[in-house]
């Protein structure tokens, strides 16, 4: 059993050290893998096989380089930043850091000179008087009309910020980190997973706790919203719980993973449920069974994060093939046809832990992120390798902007980069 204390930062620290000690000797390994693994990999499209010629690779690379012009580094930032989310409706980017703020990023074309930065200070009452909470910012996601945004932090508490910055509600509070939080679509409630192991549905309106659900065992580290009173939640201790606003107990549990669940995500459709673990599985969810539909083996290590593409029935591209991604510590990005429960490629560019994932609005194209400070764009169909930006630090987030034209990625050095894909 974990000590609970070991909260999701100082993992983040422990595999840093760990990367670092042994970023030595795994670049030449990781080359080597990489060049077996391409050959031996049978979904391997051709193309890509064929860039096992050094020449070709470098040829690629050339042609791929996002050039300084049209990525935007934004600073401000004392400490590494782990998330950015992009406002849904317009050119805000939120990110969030070890420097106890939240910033947002006013990256529209009427924004003069580049970009205004909104600080959002997350601070707690101490003898009357406001402090900072010197406590990190660690989750972040904007509410479907893109009018609020809510906050998690490591001092216990969510915050709902308005968009141009000011501080409309403090819900509190967890005791202890908060490692996820949500809005449902209708935006009316918040969903929190904390360190306290408990799971907390918030009336955004209100700011009060609706229902606190304590149901693991050990930290919670995912939630997700089935719809708009029902959501799931994954922890430490290896279970996967279904929870529905005013039921007293889970309306299902799925269990099956061998390690802590890092990350859990439902298809567009809310039917099935994908997770990932440190077991190095990834595992397909339906509440019409108790076992898991697919169980997806084929990284090597950790899988620490999920995206479904936004793709298929009941989205906006629905004559698309609905697909999944993962990101591993193994260094790869794989993409799986849920249905089959197949993969499709595996994206082998990274020479170090993946820590994000994200689709473009189309699904046409997959932004990947890693401590290696590189931001890949890849083709989803073809499994390619589009673009690439190489930063100035471990990259923990990428995101798309609404209109699918500007990747966010923030790092691990402090800084934020905007990359323009525009032509």
């Amino acid at each position: 059993m974990p000590d609970v204390v070991q909260t999701r930062q100082q993992v983040y620290k422990d595999k840093l050290a760990q990367q670092q000690a042994a970023s030595a000797s795994s670049a030449t390994t990781a080359a080597a893998a990489k060049n077996g693994e391409n050959t031996a990999n049978g979904e391997e499209n051709g193309a890509h096989t064929l860039s096992n010629h050094h020449s070709d690779m470098m040829e690629v690379d050339r042609a791929v380089e996002i050039p300084a012009s049209k990525a935007m580094v934004l600073r401000g930032h004392e400490s590494e930043v782990f998330i950015c989310a992009w406002n849904p409706v317009s050119d805000l980017l939120a990110s969030g850091s070890g420097d106890s703020t939240a910033r947002i990023w006013n990256l529209s074309e009427s924004s003069t000179g580049g970009s205004t930065q909104l600080v959002l200070r997350h601070c707690i009452r101490e003898g009357g008087q406001d402090v900072p909470s010197n406590k990190d910012v660690t989750s972040l996601d904007w509410n479907s009309e893109g009018t609020l945004l809510a906050t998690g932090s490591y001092d216990g508490f969510a915050r709902i910020w308005t968009k141009d910055g000011n501080l409309a509600s403090t819900l509190g509070q967890h005791k202890g980190p908060i490692f996820a939080l949500k809005w449902n679509k209708k935006g009316n409630f918040i969903l929190s997973a904390g360190v306290d192991k408990t799971t907390i549905i918030w009336d955004a309106h209100t700011g009060e706790a609706k229902q606190q659900f304590p149901f693991h065992s050990a930290p919670a580290l995912d939630v997700d919203w089935q719809s708009n009173n029902t959501f799931a939640s994954c922890s430490t201790d290896m279970c996967i719980h279904v929870c529905k606003l005013g039921q007293e107990r889970p309306i299902k549990t799925f269990q099956g993973h061998t390690n802590e669940v890092n990350a859990i995500k439902w298809d567009p459709t809310g039917n099935l449920l994908a997770s990932c673990s440190d077991d190095m599985t990834l595992k397909l969810w339906s509440m019409k069974q108790d076992t898991c539909v697919h169980d997806l083996q084929a990284h090597s290590k950790e899988i620490y994060t999920i995206k479904w593409s936004p793709t298929g029935p009941g989205t906006n591209n629905p004559n698309a093939n609905l697909m999944l991604a993962s990101a591993s510590f193994d260094s790869t990005v794989r993409l799986w046809d849920a249905e089959r429960g197949a993969c499709i490629h595996t994206l082998t560019k990274h020479q170090e832990p993946v820590y994000s994932v994200a689709f473009s609005p189309d699904g046409r194209h997959l932004a990947s992120g890693s401590f290696d400070k590189c931001v890949h764009i890849w083709n989803t169909q073809s499994g390619a390798l589009v673009n690439s930006y190489r930063g100035t630090g471990g990259i923990f987030e990428v995101c798309w902007n609404s209109t699918g034209d500007k990747v966010g990625a923030s790092a691990s050095d402090g800084s934020v980069c905007v990359l323009d894909l525009r032509k």
